[in-house]
């Protein structure tokens, strides 16, 4: 008999695990890479700050060397000057005639300055006004270490799998090449055995190479789980206690900048002297004026330094859905206070603040970073494969945002149903990077850790009475508020109350793994809020879901179906969200599946399957980290 002749032609290429790993390895690289950029972003910013106060100082040092008599207002006699670049403004205003009745300053033909007690009416003073549109002053909050219980009790465990499978790898490859070097020598009518052998050889290789890739793809699933679980955790405790009326920067965020309010000593002027021009040179160089002075002795009216107001112009690239909190920075606790500040009014068409201030030093804008949670309701839908928009709406505000590929872009906001520009729209960035501008905007709809100490969450049975306001109007009660969330007792038929920060510790890894299996649908179906989610059990989510494979906007009345996810068992439900009571009845013609995958598999047309095949590793990423930061099926 002749040699075995082995069969040549084409066959379809398939993917392999280890082409798979490897994808999925470039796919945390990739986040790796973001969040690297992220780093280097903040490290420029830090850059950034840094030559801008060179810069600033430089201007300052040419403005001191100027007449102020130069820029002297024809009216007041008084020399005023604003400097702007895109990241500062610079107001100065110098009382050059030190006249009592002009106790008004405003820069430029705007509403922005200050109304000035008479004492300093007529002290030889300077007031500058430094508008920094970004925040350098709030210490930055200490980033939280991975769980170790997360990752380290099964990784060690695969880790020394892995390494014994290379060894037996190695040491096969090697038996394979001595193998092939006697072989070689051997008579032609031996070919046949010799190929054969080599066929058993390459079957037996070929099954510790694919135990080798299932280890390294359960390592890497570890890994990236650990991580999306950081993203789901609650803190069991508040780490710090704040204490009236220091700022509680968990629950306020502080937005537009810094304004940093100085009033200094007026240095000596220009004098003509015969012809020349005489100036006395301050070697310490500007120095700040005291206000109120240290000692008062020699003040007779108990009124003598009364606070100074202030009006101050919000920035506009920032959305304030009530009004400003303003807070002065105390350098010695190194904290944002609320006292020394008082009647502050708030004009939001014209975007101007008003308050009075006893002392000056920075002060900055803070809002309750909560102000949009708990979320009215919540859509996913798609527009195209790869695509979707994701659109969340709170009491003061509808926020779409779309995704495409791995970038996010904010495709609209609209203010009390009125669309609002923003300078946001239209610009694609990653996902993460998306986040920290739509925070920086005020727009934050992106709980932390520690987000369910402030907020009334949907940790199962604990919703609220319509209509009641979560926000209160107290400034004491913002600063260290009693949150509470209204649970409904059937079997008393009466409203109880249950103070807000409890939550199940099953519904972490529930939510995960929803997000996860919503992500890799979210090319051809839709997913949306059901206030049946408040009702069912801890270890449950309830939402619904429905197959959408055009463009165009959903009927009014859309057909949904109703599921409910444990993690590992998803099922549809009988209900809909006008019915009475919730209930766990099964669809008709239903039966429990242990994804949503194969649920909606179950009555999904073809060519509802094939987009979702064609989704990418990107883009089903890039949903699956907004739908963790969002946090809807808690939030809402």
């Amino acid at each position: 008999m002749g040699p075995k002749v082995k069969k040549s032609g084409s066959k379809k290429k398939k993917i392999t695990k280890a082409e798979r790993l490897k994808q999925l390895q470039e796919e945390e690289e990739k986040r790796q890479k973001e969040e690297e950029e992220a780093r280097v972003k903040h490290e420029k910013e830090e850059m950034e700050r840094l030559e801008i106060q060179r810069t600033e100082k430089e201007k300052w040092r040419k403005l001191e060397a100027k007449q102020a008599s130069t820029l002297a207002d024809l009216d007041s006699g008084n020399m005023e000057k604003v400097i702007q670049d895109e990241n500062v403004t610079l107001y100065v205003w110098a009382n050059l005639k030190k006249n009592p009745r002009y106790r008004s300053v405003r820069f430029s033909e705007t509403q922005i300055g200050f109304e000035i007690p008479r004492i300093l009416a007529t002290s030889d003073i300077a007031l500058r006004l430094l508008h920094t549109h970004y925040d350098h002053v709030t210490p930055l909050r200490p980033v939280p270490a991975a769980s170790q219980e997360n990752t380290s009790t099964v990784t060690p465990v695969v880790k020394g799998e892995v390494k014994s499978v290379e060894t037996a790898i190695s040491k096969n490859l090697q038996e394979e090449r001595k193998q092939q070097e006697n072989e070689s020598h051997s008579v032609h009518e031996e070919e046949t055995e010799v190929m054969e052998e080599q066929d058993d050889t390459e079957r037996q290789t070929e099954e510790p190479e694919a135990t080798k890739c299932d280890l390294e793809m359960k390592l890497l699933s570890e890994t990236v789980s650990a991580a999306q679980m950081l993203l789901l955790e609650n803190a069991s405790e508040k780490p710090y206690s704040f204490e009236d009326p220091e700022v509680d920067l968990y629950q306020f965020t502080t937005l537009g900048g810094v304004y940093h309010l100085d009033i200094l000593e007026l240095p000596p002027q220009c004098k003509p002297v015969k012809g020349w021009m005489i100036v006395e040179i301050l070697k310490e160089g500007l120095q700040k004026y005291v206000y109120p002075p240290e000692t008062t002795e020699d003040f007779e009216m108990e009124n003598a330094f009364p606070p100074i107001e202030v009006m101050l112009k919000v920035h506009e690239n920032v959305i304030f859905f009530e009004a400003p909190m303003v807070a002065r920075w105390d350098a010695e606790g190194k904290h944002w206070k609320t006292d020394g500040i008082s009647n502050v009014s708030y004009q939001p068409e014209d975007r101007l603040i008003t308050f009075s201030l006893e002392t000056f030093g920075p002060v900055t804008l803070i809002q309750d970073a909560h102000v949009n949670m708990p979320y009215q309701s919540w859509e996913l839908r798609p527009l195209d494969v790869n695509k979707v928009l994701l659109t969340v709406t709170t009491v003061f505000t509808e926020i779409q945002i779309q995704v495409k590929e791995n970038l996010c872009m904010l495709a609209s906001i609209k203010l009390n149903n009125k669309r609002h520009s923003s300078a946001l729209e239209e610009k694609w960035m990653s996902p993460v990077s998306f986040i920290i501008a739509l925070k920086e905007a005020g727009l934050n709809i992106f709980p932390t850790g520690h987000s369910h100490f402030y907020v009334v969450t949907n940790y199962k049975k604990k919703g609220r009475k319509k209509g009641q306001e979560q926000k209160s109007g107290v400034l004491s009660n913002l600063i260290f508020p009693k949150r509470v969330s209204l649970q409904y007792d059937l079997h008393v038929n009466e409203w109880s109350t249950t103070p807000a920060g409890q939550f199940s510790a099953e519904l972490p890894l529930v939510e995960m793994k929803a997000y996860r299996q919503m992500a890799l649908l979210s090319s051809a179906f839709a997913f949306g809020w059901s206030r049946w989610n408040t009702e069912c059990d801890p270890k449950n989510v309830v939402f619904k879901v429905r197959e959408h494979l055009t463009k165009e906007e959903p009927s009014p009345n859309p057909n949904w179906n109703f599921l409910m996810f444990s993690g590992d068992r998803a099922q549809s439900l009988k209900i809909n969200e006008s019915s009475e009571a919730f209930s766990k009845a099964l669809k008709e013609d239903t039966e429990f599946h242990s994804t949503l995958y194969h649920m909606v598999k179950d009555s999904a047309s073809e060519e509802a399957m094939e987009k979702v095949g064609r989704s990418s590793c990107q883009f089903t990423d890039s949903v699956c980290h907004l739908l963790l930061s969002t946090r809807l099926l808690s939030y809402s």
